[in-house]
């Protein structure tokens, strides 16, 4: 059974086992308590299959503007259309707090992402040189 619903404390420990698989750089454990428990603008949302969480997608929001910070699926679990049931909720979610306009960054490289994001309205409008800690790689930024 798939299900897709706001994420909790309680999700950190599997969250990160998708944040650690699928990013050079994960975010730390105490990285995303803060999110959770100190970051009034975050919303965060996750993907279950069968009770387990295979996915995460974060959203900061800023008045009525929408930051989208982390989209990630294990890889054991992509080319599922996971990735797709991640942003619409989190575009429902952010519907909800009153955000009509949404942004992202996205490596240049990766190619199946921007594709995703374009599926629902996102276009490039953009370079951050460099942008990427890890291999310094640039990334695209994205507006819906």
């Amino acid at each position: 059974m798939i299900n897709t619903r706001l994420m909790t404390i309680d999700d950190i420990e599997q969250v990160l086992d998708v944040e650690n698989n699928s990013f050079a750089l994960p975010w730390s454990e105490n990285a995303f308590r803060k999110e959770m428990k100190e970051n009034d603008l975050a919303l965060y949302v996750v993907i279950e299959e069968n009770g387990r969480v295979v996915g995460y997608a974060g959203l900061w929001v800023i008045g009525h503007e929408g930051h989208i910070t982390n989209v990630a699926v294990h890889p054991q679990f992509r080319k599922k259309g996971y990735g797709d049931l991640l942003i619409d909720r989190l575009l429902c979610e952010g519907e909800k707090k009153g955000i009509n306009a949404y942004t992202l960054e996205v490596r240049v490289s990766n190619r199946p992402a921007q594709k995703l994001y374009e599926k629902y309205g996102f276009k490039s409008v953009g370079i951050r040189p460099k942008y990427y800690e890890d291999n310094k790689e640039d990334a695209m930024i994205m507006w819906k």
